[in-house]
Parts: structure tokens; sequence; C-alpha cells
């Protein structure tokens, strides 16, 4: 099916709605969360800052990762969406009320990791079913469309958050500018939950005869049997390693465009230009993830699904070289847009030759094993560039690092010997 086609497929349209909404609000929530956090006058934002911020975003992930999988191969994923999209309504409510009164610290940071941790059950459910609602040739379409739209709708939320911001503050104090936005977050995911109420109980699994019994504590225990269904798909597992050091790289990254943007390009002191700046990176990273999900498919009718992941790694690594040399807001920007690109066209790829070879039986657990994974990676990148990184945000270091790690990936972690099994392209 083409992206078209795709997008009148009512059942696969439900899905898309609750996903597109949901990381609508969320790049809202996380525009509110950067500007309080990062971009506030009275902190300096340092890559330890940075990291640390990070970390704590994604600490719920992998905390909750073990037991994702098994409560989505239990119940209804579609109950589990809709109360996870209820819940998040709630956190952000609270969490609009401690920050419109000034508190922070402890309160603030158990509330943000509530909310992300209830993300990771929400996006892990959603590409767990959507393999029930469209057929398998055009799965890598699908998950093009769901990750890439979903990708860049955390952006133009980005977007909508900086702009309301922008008129808040001729009016409100920092603060409360924040807590109106994340408001204004909660009110999407609301949405979120309302279009998840338009799905079938059943309707994206697990189907009755799956359905795994057996007690919720079982979560690490059955992420070991994810793990081993993994060791006879060595190809995808060497895929999912693969996406998730892109993944930390592109964290990286991010951490580098931030300090560059916050402390660099801009005077430090005018923080607003900063996070403007930082926008703009964002932006135009998520033009490059359309444009990679595009690349996808076709890549894959030319190459095959092992020989296009192998080749967009390593022309993802290619494309970060440019930033060693030269490091300003025109080379910035084009190695936003590059490694973004050729990296999304690993991570679609990559997601249809994981849903390919799993059975619905254990596709919530894999992925639990897969999100914990990529979130990992991602915290180790957040880690490596707070080590590597000045305040300024300047270096060649963190750069050159990413390059090395993503043509050691592309050369021997994909080797065609280990990961073009049975003559596969």
């Amino acid at each position: 099916m083409s992206f078209w086609q795709l997008m009148r497929d009512t059942r696969l349209a439900r899905l898309l709605r609750i996903r597109w909404s949901g990381q609508l609000a969320d790049g809202i929530f996380q525009s509110a969360l950067a500007s309080f956090v990062l971009f506030s006058p009275e902190r300096q934002a340092t890559a330890v800052s940075a990291a640390i911020g990070f970390t704590v975003v994604l600490l719920p992930y992998s905390i909750v990762g073990p037991f994702v999988g098994t409560l989505l191969d239990r119940i209804s994923r579609q109950r589990a969406i809709l109360f996870s999209n209820l819940l998040r309504v709630v956190t952000l409510l609270l969490l609009s009320f401690f920050i419109f009164q000034g508190y922070a610290g402890l309160p603030i940071t158990i509330i943000v990791l509530i909310a992300f941790g209830v993300n990771r059950l929400i996006l892990a459910g959603l590409s767990a079913g959507l393999p029930l609602v469209v057929d398998s040739p055009s799965l890598i379409s699908a998950n093009a469309l769901a990750v890439t739209g979903g990708s860049v709708f955390v952006v133009i939320g980005g977007g909508i958050g900086l702009g309301v911001r922008q008129l808040l503050n001729l009016t409100a104090t920092a603060d409360h500018a924040d807590a109106i936005l994340i408001l204004l977050g909660a009110f999407g995911y609301l949405i979120a939950a309302l279009f998840t109420s338009f799905v079938a109980k059943s309707e994206i699994g697990p189907r009755p005869h799956e359905v795994v019994k057996g007690s919720f504590t079982q979560g690490f225990r059955e992420m070991r049997e994810g793990f081993r269904f993994l060791e006879d798909h060595a190809d995808a597992t060497r895929g999912i390693v693969a996406t998730a050091l892109h993944r930390g790289g592109l964290t990286a990254l991010t951490l580098t465009a931030l300090l560059l943007e916050r402390n660099t390009f801009h005077d430090p002191k005018n923080s607003e230009a900063g996070l403007a700046g930082l926008s703009v990176d964002l932006s135009i990273a998520a033009l490059g993830f359309v444009i990679g999900a595009v690349m996808a498919p076709y890549g894959v009718r030319r190459f095959g699904r092992h020989r296009w992941i192998r080749l967009s790694i390593a022309a993802a690594s290619a494309s970060v070289v440019l930033l060693i040399f030269i490091r300003n807001p025109v080379t910035l920007a084009i190695t936003a847009f590059l490694a973004a690109a050729f990296g999304q066209s690993v991570k679609v790829t990559n997601d249809a030759l994981v849903q390919s070879k799993i059975d619905d039986f254990y596709r919530g657990r894999v992925f639990s094993v897969y999100d914990v994974m990529v979130n990992g990676a991602i915290v180790l990148g957040a880690l490596s560039a707070a080590v590597l990184l000045p305040v300024s945000g300047d270096s060649w270091r963190v750069p050159a690092f990413i390059v090395l790690v993503w043509f050691l990936v592309a050369v021997v972690l994909l080797r065609p010997k280990k990961f073009f099994l049975k003559g596969g392209a």
C-alpha cells in the first residue's frame, strides 16, 4: 500500500490519531519542561544538568520496561492505552499546580517520572497492536507513518508551546507561563484518551486465545523470554542494537545542539533566543525524519531490508563528519537533517523487520526488550556527552565519538556474514 492508501485505512487511522494527538501533547509538555529546567534565566544549562534531565525523563522507561510487555500480553491494549492517557491528564494537572505555586524539587521530579513512565506503556501498546491492523507487506510504510508522524507532531507541539509561551510572557511570570503550557498538554492527552475510546477493546490485541496467564510480577522473567526469542532471530537482535546505538548518538547530538544554542550561538542571558534556536534545529531534524521515512520503503525495495539498514547507519555516520571540523548554525542544521533522515530509515525499517519476525503471543515482551535497550542507549549517550562536552558545547569530541560508534555498527555489528541471514538482502 502507498502512504495515501494507508492514511485512508480506517483501522490504522484510529491508531494514528491516538499516537499523533498524544505526541503533539508530548511536544507541548516537553517545551514547558525544557523552559522550566534548561532555559530558565535563573539556571545555567550545562552538559551534566542536561544529561540528568534526560536520565530523569528516561529512568521510568527502563524501570517499567520489563513489566510493559507482561501487561500488554495480559490485558486489552486498548484499555491500557486509554487509562494511561487518563493518568497522564491527572499527573499534568498536579504538575501544573505545583509549578504555578512555585514548588520545585522532589514533587516535580516524581510527577515527571510517572508521566513519562506511563507514556512508555502507550507507545509500546500502539507498536504491538500495529501488525493487527495492517498486513505484513505494509508494515514498513505503516511504521514510517506512525513513528515519523509522531516525531513531527512532537516538534509541532514544541513549536506551539514556544509560540504560546511567547504570548504568555507578555502577561505572566515564567513559572505561570510554564504551568499554563502544561495544562494545554493535559488537554491534548485528554483528546488522545477520547480517540482511544473509539477503538474496540480487543481490536489491537491480545487476542482471547493469546492472553498470557499468570502474575504481573513475572515481568523480568518474561523479559528474559523476549531475549530468548530474539536469540533465534539474530538479524532482528542486531537491528535493535543498531537502532539503540543510533538513538544514543542522536541524544548526544541533541545535548550538543542544546548547549551550542544556549551558551555559544546566543547570549546565555537571552535564554528565549537559545530556546528558539534549538526549536529550529529540532524542526529541521523533524523534516529529516519525514524524508527518512519516505526513503525507507523505496530503499528496501531497491536494496532489501538488511542492506538498507546497513547503508543507512553508514550514511548517518558520514553525515556527522562535518561537525567535527566546523560547528556553526549551518553545519549543525545540516547534521541534524542528515543524521535524523538516515537514522529514521534505520528505525522504521528495523521496526518492520522485528514485527515481521514475531507472532502476537510474544510481541509485547519483545517490544519491551526493544524499548529498554533503546532507552538504555539514550541514557548512555546523554552521560557520554556530559563527560565529553564543555559548557559551551563547542567541541569536536562528541561528533567524532558518534562517527566512530555508528561506523563500527555498520562495518562490524551489521556485517553481511552475521546480519544478512540465509542470503537475505
